[in-house]
């Protein structure tokens, strides 16, 4: 356990010390954009998209709520750390190489920009691997490092277009309204889509008990993430046609797909929660009759509305804190049941198993009796 805080205390002391290194940069290319009130205007249409989006993925992960402090972590990650490491590259690349445009823009970026998106869930998976139960988490966090990047990038080619110092004509309000319709009505989720594919491979990785799968599946979704960044990149050159039939034959099936896996495995998440925690509760561990209240989502707002009925916030509160431990027991069991246990397993489990006995007491779920401590609260 002491290793797990001291390989946490490391994941957040490198991010947010990268943070701020990628942020001065990047505020500095940001002020540089433009005057102060296009860039406010660049900043406000920018930010449109990002709660939605936001939304979406936090809808997504209500099984195991990764922390809210990773999650920003992550879009701040996006946002400094990746953009600015992306120019970097592709800065100093250009000024050796003498990159095209077509090259720079179809493969440089891709191949600069998905490495340095995906640093952060190879940090996770380094340090937080503890934080990653499967997929979906993968999934989750994926989205929020490109969601940072895609709000940042998206301030700099509006502020652009509306100062026309992209190339692409004179400026102003429809060259602005234009690129706002293309990169945040169109398509918000391109750059989360992407990188995605290596959230997908880091939680293949988490749950695999090969060796040879636990390095190659996140190198294949980087390889995925590269190559559909790259198509759609490369369709700018092709004309308007070619952006419709990338669009509508890769973009669109692409996040239709990742949906589904997405949707797939929470579903999963479910019927391994349920059997994990069976097979918990027949060992003592918690009681098989909390088991539904915990596992099915619509139940556990059911208890939570019960809890706050009775014994108030802080029923409630205790209800949320009994729920989560729970959850966190199922997910971790789970993996010994797997053979892929954490190295602190043992003391993880403890420690959720403490807390569930110390809070059971003092909840009830609906149609059992509410102990004396709830309803006085």
């Amino acid at each position: 356990m002491v290793r797990s805080r001291r390989e946490g205390v490391a994941f957040t002391v490198v991010v947010t010390v990268l943070v701020a290194l990628g942020a001065l940069p990047m505020l500095l290319v940001l002020a540089l954009s433009g005057a102060p009130s296009s860039l406010l205007l660049a900043t406000v249409l920018a930010a449109l998209p990002v709660g939605p989006l936001v939304g979406c993925y936090l809808w997504l992960d209500r099984y195991e709520p990764e922390p809210r402090s990773l999650l920003a972590l992550g879009l701040l990650w996006g946002g400094f750390v990746a953009t600015a490491g992306a120019l970097l590259v592709q800065g100093i690349g250009g000024l050796f190489v003498g990159f095209t445009e077509a090259a720079s823009l179809a493969v440089v970026a891709p191949v600069t920009e998905e490495a340095s998106k995906g640093a952060f869930l190879v940090l996770l998976l380094w340090l937080r691997r503890a934080e990653l139960d499967g997929i979906l988490d993968g999934i989750v966090y994926a989205g929020m490092v490109g969601i940072g990047f895609a709000f940042v990038e998206n301030i700099l080619y509006l502020a652009a277009a509306y100062n026309g110092t992209d190339g692409m004509g004179p400026g102003g309000t429809e060259a602005l309204t234009t690129t706002f319709v293309l990169r945040c009505l169109v398509s918000p989720f391109a750059h989360p889509l992407f990188t995605t594919f290596i959230g997908v491979g880091v939680g293949i990785a988490v749950g695999s008990r090969s060796g040879a799968v636990r390095w190659l599946a996140p190198l294949g979704g980087y390889v995925l993430a590269v190559v559909t960044h790259a198509l759609w990149n490369g369709s700018a050159f092709i004309g308007f046609g070619g952006f419709v039939v990338v669009y509508v034959v890769l973009m669109v099936p692409a996040l239709a797909g990742m949906l589904a896996l997405a949707l797939w495995a929470r579903r999963y998440e479910q019927r391994m929660l349920v059997n994990a925690l069976g097979d918990a509760a027949h060992r003592g561990l918690l009681p098989a009759t909390d088991i539904a209240w915990v596992v099915d989502l619509r139940a556990r707002r059911t208890a939570r509305a019960f809890a706050r009925r009775h014994g108030g916030p802080e029923g409630e509160q205790a209800m949320r804190v009994y729920q989560q431990a729970a959850v966190e027991l199922g997910f971790l069991h789970h993996r010994y049941l797997r053979g892929t246990p954490p190295p602190d397993f043992a003391v993880r489990g403890y420690d959720h198993v403490v807390l569930i006995r110390a809070v059971r007491p003092s909840i009830a779920f609906p149609g059992q009796v509410v102990p004396t401590r709830m309803s006085a609260q």
